[in-house]
């Protein structure tokens, strides 16, 4: 019972520091970008927390537990991506928007606006939906089951809500630091104890198959480098990382920022693989992993770190990281209900329906958005048989859709505004279709030179293809863009 007063505690802060931010909430500046007035220290800390979520808790984890080392190529796209965005990050800044639509609709045309906020929110809603159902497995296990996994999604939707629509970003960017600290504390010290649990180097190498211990592992290269791209372009078009950036006080504190979290989230997501794996080493011969056959059970897999938190750590190593894991889920749902809230806000609300409202009905407008977005959320859970799944489709939709005209925003003066809307469309559309025939249990399609294996790790490859072609080969049957449209991307 101890672990479940722990976490309500816990819960109960963050709707503390809520309301408390909620009475300095005047203006959209405030709600959206928490002010434009955020240091280095704090952005690092938000964003760290914006990026490990319940796809690394659950769906990464789990891809540990089952693969071994060869998990962190998922993790190792978002390294390469930061790199990247360590340049991009103060020229976001300087152009100070509040979202990547209204970045895309500035290079581009209005289309790219609507067409990138689609991508962004069906994105968006997928991403908050694992957070909901991670957050539903946490309180299942803490509670044995008093707590059902479907109940728990339901309870940790309601106070993902509350917390959101009261403050905005900045709520969000206030307790993120505080998150962080947890979230490394709970797997730092996890990690040796988990380690030892499972006879050390020497059990856990006796233990698991060699291909754990792999550069690639079992699936092989094409796998692998399946889980890398998404995270990677997915980085590169994160819009809450974009977001984040445009709440920063200047450049300068941005593009700092990136550096500590590289740091962050190579330290965080490298102990949090390595704790599942030690996990594995514990769990591997245990029934309740395997389902009637034999094979690992990938729904029951992905909750390998609660397991060994509830289970197998002493109390208060257990305790400390199921807070973090529960900081985890609340510092990432919140932020992807934030973002695509503001999105239909600003892009949609805003920009085509009521250009002069005030701020006051921008805010209500948009924490009615917040409340929407949440019960749609619940529904996308239903169309998911786990959180790997959930989080590479969410990763392909914004890498392959948004990112690609993103970067080429900043990076290629010749892109025109055709290219940009049509590599947003091919996208998106290259994602959804794909992961539907996928869905289908459809396992292969045929192109004459290769057969092109229709799972979740492999969609990136024909949905990136449409969106890179289609950007370039359109911008070349295209006109080039007047200076004054790429060249505040480029001063």
């Amino acid at each position: 019972m101890i672990y479940v007063w722990s976490i309500a505690v816990y819960l109960l802060f963050l709707v503390g520091v809520s309301v408390h931010k909620s009475r300095k909430v005047k203006t959209q500046d405030d709600f959206m970008v928490a002010g434009r007035g955020v240091t280095a220290m704090f952005l690092v800390g938000t964003l760290v927390c914006t990026w490990i979520g319940s796809g690394s808790l659950f769906g990464g984890a789990g891809r540990a537990f089952r693969q071994g080392f060869s998990a962190l190529w998922m993790s190792a796209g978002a390294w390469l991506g930061l790199a990247i965005v360590y340049y991009l990050a103060p020229r976001v800044r300087k152009i100070a928007q509040y979202t990547v639509p209204d970045i895309l609709e500035t290079r581009y045309n209005a289309a790219s606006r609507v067409l990138g906020t689609i991508a962004i929110v069906i994105a968006y809603l997928t991403i908050a939906g694992y957070q909901f159902i991670g957050g539903g497995r946490l309180l299942e296990i803490v509670t044995e089951g008093a707590i059902s996994a479907d109940t728990g999604k339901i309870v940790v939707c309601v106070l993902v809500v509350l917390y959101t629509v009261m403050a905005g970003m900045s709520s969000i960017v206030a307790i993120d630091v505080f998150n962080g600290i947890l979230i490394t504390l709970g797997v730092m010290i996890a990690a040796p104890l988990a380690l030892k649990g499972a006879g050390g180097w020497e059990g856990l190498t006796t233990t698991l198959p060699e291909t754990h211990f792999t550069v690639f592992g079992a699936p092989g290269v094409a796998a692998a480098l399946g889980l890398f791209l998404p995270t990677f372009f997915l980085l590169l078009g994160e819009s809450s990382i974009y977001q984040k950036f445009m709440s920063a006080k200047d450049g300068k504190s941005a593009r700092r920022a990136v550096i500590g979290m590289i740091v962050g989230v190579i330290i965080i997501e490298t102990v949090l693989d390595a704790t599942a794996i030690f996990g594995a080493g514990q769990y591997w011969t245990d029934a309740a992993f395997r389902t009637a056959d034999g094979a690992l059970n990938r729904a029951t897999t992905e909750t390998i770190l609660l397991q060994l938190a509830f289970e197998k750590l002493p109390m208060m190593a257990g305790i400390l990281l199921l807070i973090g894991g529960s900081a985890i889920v609340f510092s990432t749902a919140n932020t992807f209900l934030m973002v695509p809230s503001t999105n239909l806000t600003r892009d949609i609300f805003q920009r085509f329906v009521r250009p002069d409202a005030s701020d006051k009905t921008i805010i209500w407008f948009q924490r009615l958005m917040i409340v929407i977005l949440a019960g749609v959320t619940l529904l996308v859970t239903t169309q998911f048989e786990n959180i790997l799944d959930m989080a590479l489709y969410a990763y392909t939709m914004v890498g392959a859709a948004v990112t690609p005209a993103l970067l080429a925003a900043f990076l290629w003066r010749r892109v025109t505004p055709m290219g940009g809307m049509v590599s947003i469309a091919a996208g998106m559309l290259g994602t959804i279709v794909f992961a539907g025939l996928a869905s289908a249990g459809m396992e292969s399609l045929p192109l004459g030179f290769m057969n092109l294996p229709l799972e979740y790790d492999y969609i990136i490859y024909p949905a990136g293809f449409l969106s890179f072609a289609s950007l370039i080969i359109v911008s070349f049957l295209t006109p080039p863009s007047p200076p004054e449209k790429w060249q505040p991307f480029w001063e």
